[in-house]
């Protein structure tokens, strides 16, 4: 296998396609965007850079990579002669199923079609195709370049030769993949998206601030990043949307998200990808804690 799609040029889609094409892929980035997939490319080159600064691959190495990346806006021509596609766009159940049952037309029968959705449903999106056997999850976590970590999700028409395969294609990219079973938000982000919005309770509710809780869990919890400022790596809407398909596939209270969350994405706070989220990014810092005002406006309302 050396053909492979990876539908989306976002965060994960251009991390995901750095990593195929670095190990000697032949990739096809898919995005409806032209404007995201220039976005996406100089994002790869940038990566690229910083792996030739710390000597950890050469010049010739990045040239190598970005030559077998070719990027398309159109899923039909871009998916034409790969024999694995991954599909990594925004995680909207409704859209990944569109983009699936699109897959399943403009592909041959035999094309192994993963993705890398972080809480829904593989056995779900496999409904949409007529090869639910080749169907998969395929979770990398973020940064994908530097991540080893990749969640192998099996669905349940999911077969042993196309897990096999996905595992062993995991390894060929020097990842650490771990088969998981299809249950909302599989092992990863099940344990830990629980976390992050017990975090966000704990500051709607004025135990502490957001630099207080994030110094508690990395000083005395040996986190390497604070859940809050890990939230707003993933991204706000990326946890609400994971903490949805948590509550409504469990329909326990314990996954429901903390109404600050759901102000600030609504307000547009998401985090890193918007430049505030629970700490200021638009210069690269986390000087300015945005969180605290609308907690306190909750508050105010819960009163």
């Amino acid at each position: 296998m050396k053909n492979v799609a990876v539908i989306g040029a976002g965060t994960m889609g251009n991390g995901i396609a750095h990593t195929f094409a670095q190990f000697g892929y032949k990739v096809s980035l898919i995005d409806l965007s032209p404007a995201a997939l220039e976005k996406g490319l100089a994002t790869i080159s940038k990566n690229l850079d910083r792996q030739v600064a710390k000597e950890a691959i050469t010049e010739q190495d990045k040239a190598n990579t970005l030559g077998n990346i070719t990027s398309y806006t159109s899923i039909e021509e871009g998916v034409k002669n790969v024999e694995l596609v991954v599909e990594a766009a925004t995680e909207n159940i409704d859209l990944k199923l569109k983009i699936f049952a699109d897959l399943d037309k403009f592909t041959d029968s035999n094309v192994i079609l993963a993705s890398n959705t972080s809480s829904i449903s593989i056995t779900k999106i496999a409904s949409v195709t007529t090869r639910p056997e080749k169907v998969i999850g395929m979770h990398f976590m973020n940064p994908v370049p530097v991540m080893k970590l990749v969640e192998i999700i099996r669905g349940y028409s999911t077969t042993d030769e196309v897990t096999n395969l996905i595992m062993d294609i995991s390894r060929k990219l020097n990842k650490v993949p771990v088969e998981v079973n299809d249950y909302p938000g599989f092992v990863a982000n099940r344990i830990l998206m629980p976390m992050i919005n017990e975090a966000i309770y704990t500051l709607f509710e004025g135990v502490a601030g957001v630099e207080e809780i994030d110094t508690v869990m990395k000083l005395g919890m040996a986190h390497p990043m604070g859940p809050l400022q890990l939230a707003d790596f993933i991204g706000l809407d990326v946890c609400l949307a994971i903490l949805e398909v948590l509550h409504s596939g469990f329909g326990n209270p314990k996954y429901a998200p903390c109404p600050l969350l759901v102000n600030m994405v609504v307000a547009g706070k998401k985090g890193v990808k918007s430049g505030e989220g629970f700490y200021s990014w638009t210069h690269g810092t986390k000087d300015l804690v945005v969180a605290d005002n609308f907690a306190k406006k909750d508050v105010r309302l819960q009163d």
